[in-house]
């Protein structure tokens, strides 16, 4: 009988790994330098084993796709305070990876109390990656108006000027620092194995447990506690902050490469993340704030940014769901290029969408599984395609994982495609080639906004054009 093991990838890869090895699992391939996403154990030949991005392990788990997994118990309240019927059995505290989920609030904000914001009656903007744990708070907490910023991650650096509060996890290696108190901790989580609930009632899974519960409860060693932090709001560059251009830079893999098309325009860029997300820039009446590329473009359509840095293929995705945003593409900056593709497991005997509709069409395949983190442009292609039915499988990194055995088709982005090929994957469509933009809004800024934003667009259309 197979028992299969969702594990994480990510902040709890290296004491998850630590708490199978106590375990007695010979485990093989499950560390931070594999780049298999399939572990393999010699000494329990039935145990199925696959790395996820912790966020996906809870929703693989509740629709049965893996008997157990590990993962945080932050996201497992955040796919319940959504799902409370879902098929999940939070079976045991792991007792590692700690940290607090705190909602936050900017230092010059001067509110004491939960009880302060209950009373006010403005709406209060939340910004976070756990929404649906978000929405639950501002209706326990009966706030009068209140809207939800849903984000790939950097809620910190949204307070003061684009939402009121922020909704996140607060660790010792991660402590506030971004001019950010905590105000109240609605959920203390940590490291948990969690079940499907109909395999926890009908499976065997006593040899394998056992192992785990022998380790017992794993402590971690802490140097101190939770705690604050923040000492002010750094990195802000000179001049009326309602006057000023807010200018959106990217985190992650194209930060290097947007660092240096700046210098390349002349630009300085001081304390650039991971050092500080608010970093100087060396023009003035700028603002600059480091955020995800995935954000950026609803962002910049709700007002919170004038310019930002982002890529096509996520403003595409923007745009996708809604056709009508004032978000546009103002420049090809020419960096970061990929080619966003349709990709399957070189098992399905398929080279193209068409050879995918036969299949369908034939029964061969029931439904076709569309795994992507671009889920409105993957969402758009099985519909231009005709690839009916279908269904989507939203990820949030790790896509190649899925393939084979959690999805049929895959949109997602490559360079070179070695990658997909070391996965046993191939291409079968290209949708487009995606390379960095500077985005903007179709709506007219104030005037004195609108200088600084011509003058930013210029600098960097000469340098795009020497790319």
């Amino acid at each position: 009988m197979q028992i299969k093991l969702a594990l994480p990838k990510g902040r709890l890869l290296s004491l998850t790994n630590i708490l199978l090895q106590k375990s007695g699992l010979e485990l093989g391939g499950y560390n931070e330098h594999s780049r298999s996403y399939r572990p393999q154990c010699s000494n329990f030949p039935d145990l199925f084993l696959k790395i996820f991005h912790e966020r996906d392990i809870p929703i693989q788990v509740a629709v049965g796709n893996y008997d157990l997994g590990i993962c945080g118990l932050d996201w497992v309240e955040e796919l319940l305070a959504k799902y409370p019927s879902s098929a999940l059995v939070k079976v045991r505290d792991l007792g590692y990876g700690k940290s607090d989920l705190c909602v936050a609030i900017s230092e010059s904000a001067k509110v004491a109390s939960v009880e302060e914001l209950r009373s006010k009656v403005e709406t209060i903007r939340i910004a976070t990656e756990y929404p649906n744990l978000a929405e639950s708070f501002a209706l326990r907490l009966r706030l009068k108006r209140f809207n939800i910023f849903p984000l790939w991650g950097a809620a910190e650096v949204y307070p003061p000027e684009s939402a009121e509060l922020a909704l996140l996890p607060q660790t010792p290696d991660s402590p506030f620092d971004q001019g950010l108190i905590p105000l109240t901790s609605i959920l203390c989580s940590s490291a948990f194995l969690i079940a499907h609930q109909h395999s926890w009632e009908s499976k065997d899974m006593s040899s394998l447990l056992h192992c785990l519960y022998a380790v017992g409860h794993m402590k971690e060693v802490r140097s101190e506690g939770l705690e604050n932090r923040g000492g002010g709001i750094k990195g802000w560059s000179s001049g009326s902050q309602n006057s000023a251009l807010w200018l959106a830079l990217p985190d992650g893999h194209q930060q290097k490469p947007t660092l240096e098309f700046l210098r390349k325009a002349g630009i300085k860029v001081r304390d650039y993340f991971p050092t500080s997300r608010r970093p100087v820039i060396s023009l003035k009446g700028v603002n600059v704030k480091v955020i995800r590329p995935q954000d950026m473009p609803l962002q910049v359509a709700n007002g919170n940014f004038d310019l930002a840095i982002t890529g096509k293929d996520w403003l595409y995705d923007h745009l996708c769901r809604f056709p009508s945003s004032p978000v546009k593409e103002i420049l090809d900056l020419g960096f970061g290029k990929v080619r966003v593709v349709a990709v399957v497991s070189n098992e399905l005997p398929v080279d193209s969408p068409q050879d995918l509709r036969e299949l369908l069409g034939r029964g061969s395949l029931t439904t076709l599984r569309v795994a992507s983190e671009y889920t409105n442009l993957a969402d758009k292609y099985a519909r231009d395609n005709h690839l009916s039915p279908y269904r989507l499988v939203p990820t949030w990194g790790a896509s190649e994982a899925f393939l084979p055995e959690d999805a049929d088709l895959l949109i997602e982005n490559v360079q070179t495609g070695r990658t997909l090929a070391q996965h046993n994957l191939k291409i079968i469509d290209t949708l487009f080639e995606s390379s960095a933009c500077l985005v903007g809004s179709a709506y007219t800024a104030d005037s004195s906004r609108k200088k600084r934003m011509d003058y930013v667009i210029q600098t960097l259309y000469r340098t795009a054009k020497e790319n």
